[in-house]
């Protein structure tokens, strides 16, 4: 597709003019915007923004959960001539501020008080920000504040003129949006996303989808600065006239799930992980003989399924498992209508897999970077494999190197990060390929397999992209911590190892109220240990609530050249680590497999239990 996301939306409303586009609940009640009213209300957002004097290529900062006023202020952005850039609502102040200023924002739009807050105290810091937008509400007295409401009636009262001049003046080409992902140093970067990279990424994966129309229903619910969300919820419908349903909160997606029975549904692997925990623990209260029913029905799934991927006949007995066990339990998820369950931005882990499978929802997964514009491979309906990442979208191209690194050349590759020309070379050669980081192989039916991870960056179970140097560096402010090796990939919160530096223990024990002395003996000292989770607190509150630290325990040694976990030049071999800790770090996330003896006893705060 060689179009603008303006011309898009447009061909949207004209086609399905009375469709509904998006559907929010407001005072108990869901509330529709058709697919006419949509692009109106976009195209009034746009002109209030030009209104308030937002420059072309300049950003609009969006901070707030999932919720028309997003996707308005995403699609205002890119039709008045901006850029829009999606902040994490669990952000820091000094994390908008980078943003913010980074991109060069003359607008934010947030979501309430407490996001505002953010921003007004480094407001002084941001010289070039000159509105900020509030969509509930707005403090009165101060003229570069101003609600929602308010903005809408600036843009109806805006120049139609200008507008259209700034929308003849976007190419497929162009830089259309901006995704903020985490590298393995530094500040995070800013992937710069062109028109056509989304509406040829958007119209090719609906193609290969197929079967998609106006009367399908997405739920939108996970973060919108991520590139995935942004894709499936907000790009995908404009493509073929869906409906993107907006949840309550992420606590109540059950509900909403039950209500708005989605067509089609993408989850992160935690979230599919709390799904099938709480089938289980449902399934726990069953009488003995449902117990046993269960237990063969998804035995019978699971072999349908496997037979399924092979091209064979499924077990005769499927029907009958199907009435009367999967129908059931798809109608009580509410995923009775869902025909495409997708999981991506981190691994899933295969017991999950396989759990779906066996009631009749294979996962199809989906593996690709903010960098690809989300996708470089997919799995649909009638060609998947479990435990696969998926297969090249058409027009796209992978390959592995000699190191096992794979590659993704096609439409749907960035642009290059922004303001930093050595990462952008560091990251797409002279060819135009994009080096992912990721360690994988591709099999003979052009599956890939990722196995490993050349770059460090975490991934949590949430999807939640995390730098382990950045959080290492702030829990090495801590004096007494003398070495940090964070860990987290595919887990729902992020903890720590941490190796205490043995001379300051007496007086990191003495702060805390404890008699500790050794190494040893402050590992098993409550005070002890609560006096370190409050000084890490304090060193990572600049951090978002994501790379938090959660957990940590506390390495009775210390991590050496000799030991294997460091490099000759001092770096953290993370696999020697991850591989000769693992049962530490196992008990921090499994409580019920705790280790025994003093050493390899874990010393946690508590989380909660929602981690992520």
């Amino acid at each position: 597709m060689d179009k603008t996301v303006g011309q898009v939306i447009e061909s949207a409303s004209k086609r399905w003019p009375n469709h509904p586009a998006m559907r929010v609940k407001r005072a108990g009640t869901w509330r529709t915007t058709t697919w006419k009213q949509y692009h109106e209300q976009a195209r009034a957002v746009a002109k209030a923004f030009l209104s308030l004097g937002l420059q072309p290529g300049h950003g609009v900062v969006i901070i707030g959960y999932n919720r028309p006023e997003w996707f308005l202020g995403d699609i205002g952005a890119i039709l008045a001539g901006g850029v829009p850039a999606g902040i994490y609502t669990s952000s820091s102040p000094e994390q908008c501020k980078y943003i913010a200023g980074h991109c060069d924002a003359h607008i934010a739009v947030v979501e309430n008080q407490s996001q505002l807050d953010k921003l007004l105290k480094v407001r002084a810091e941001l010289p070039q920000l000159r509105t900020i937008v509030v969509m509930d509400g707005a403090p009165q007295g101060d003229p570069a504040i101003i609600g929602w409401d308010s903005l809408l009636e600036l843009g109806h009262e805006g120049p139609d003129d200008e507008l259209q001049n700034r929308l003849a003046a976007q190419t497929p080409e162009g830089l259309c949006t901006l995704i903020y992902t985490s590298g393995t140093t530094g500040p995070p970067k800013a992937v710069m996303i062109t028109h056509r990279n989304l509406t040829w990424t958007a119209e090719t994966a609906v193609g290969m989808l197929g079967g998609l129309g106006p009367d399908d229903n997405l739920i939108s619910y996970l973060p919108l600065s991520h590139i995935a969300e942004q894709l499936v919820s907000l790009h995908l419908p404009m493509i073929f006239g869906g409906c993107s349903w907006f949840a309550e909160s992420l606590e109540q997606l059950g509900d909403n799930l039950r209500e708005i029975r989605p067509t089609a549904f993408l989850g992160v692997p935690r979230v599919w992980e709390k799904i099938q925990a709480r089938i289980v623990a449902a399934a726990a209260h069953n009488s003995p003989l449902k117990r046993r029913i269960g237990a063969w029905a998804r035995d019978v799934g699971l072999r349908a399924g496997l037979a399924d991927q092979r091209g064979e006949r499924r077990p005769l007995a499927y029907p009958i498992a199907e009435r009367l066990v999967f129908s059931q339990v798809r109608e009580r998820l509410g995923f009775d209508r869902c025909r495409v369950a997708i999981t991506s931005t981190a691994p899933t882990p295969r017991a999950t897999l396989d759990f779906f499978l066996s009631l009749g929802i294979p996962l199809l997964e989906v593996y690709g970077m903010s960098e690809a514009t989300g996708p470089a491979t997919i799995s649909v309906p009638h060609r998947y494999r479990t435990g696969k990442a998926g297969f090249a979208l058409e027009g796209c191209e992978l390959k592995t190197l000699d190191d096992g690194e794979v590659c993704i050349r096609g439409p749907n590759v960035f642009a290059g990060y922004l303001k930093d020309e050595p990462a952008t070379r560091e990251a797409l050669d002279e060819d135009g390929w994009l080096h992912s980081g990721d360690i994988g192989n591709i099999d003979a039916q052009g599956f890939l397999s990722i196995t490993d991870r050349k770059k460090e960056l975490i991934i949590t179970a949430g999807g939640k992209n995390i730098s382990p140097q950045a959080v290492e560096a702030q829990l090495k402010t801590v004096a007494g911590i003398a070495q940090a090796a964070v860990v987290g990939d595919g887990r729902r919160f992020v903890s720590a190892l941490l190796v205490l530096d043995p001379e300051q223990v007496p007086a990191m024990a003495a702060a805390a109220g404890s008699t500790a002395r050794t190494v040893s003996d402050a590992a098993g000292d409550p005070k002890f240990v609560a006096h370190l989770q409050a000084l890490i607190d304090r060193a990572c509150a600049s951090l978002s609530r994501v790379e938090a630290v959660k957990k940590f325990s506390i390495v009775d040694g210390e991590f050496t050249v000799e030991g294997g976990e460091l490099t000759p030049t001092m770096k953290l071999k993370r696999r020697v680590i991850l591989d000769k800790y693992k049962r530490l770090i196992e008990s921090m996330y499994e409580p019920s497999d705790l280790p025994t003896g003093p050493k390899g006893k874990p010393r946690t705060a508590d989380a909660p239990a929602n981690g992520d």
